[in-house]
């Protein structure tokens, strides 16, 4: 299972995760933050529980890509 949290109050919009893990992400066309998909928001932090391990590599990819460092992604 990997997990998956974004601080999506701190997104300053870059879109590499959109990029980099188009599956998990998207730009918001309201804001331009980014939105993980799928995701429960619980005081500021969206966050994904996802069985599928094969989305573990492009999410980390994107996380690492993150200029503000807003993205953490483990595998349990």
């Amino acid at each position: 299972m990997v997990i998956i949290t974004l601080q999506r109050d701190k997104c300053i919009g870059c879109n590499y995760c959109a990029e980099l893990a188009p599956e998990k992400f998207r730009m918001s066309k309201k804001d331009g933050k980014s939105v993980l998909l799928r995701s429960v928001e619980k005081k500021g932090f969206h966050t994904l529980k996802d069985p599928d391990d094969s989305v573990f590599e492009d999410v980390d990819k994107a996380a690492k890509a993150c200029p503000v460092k807003i993205i953490s992604v483990k595998m349990i």
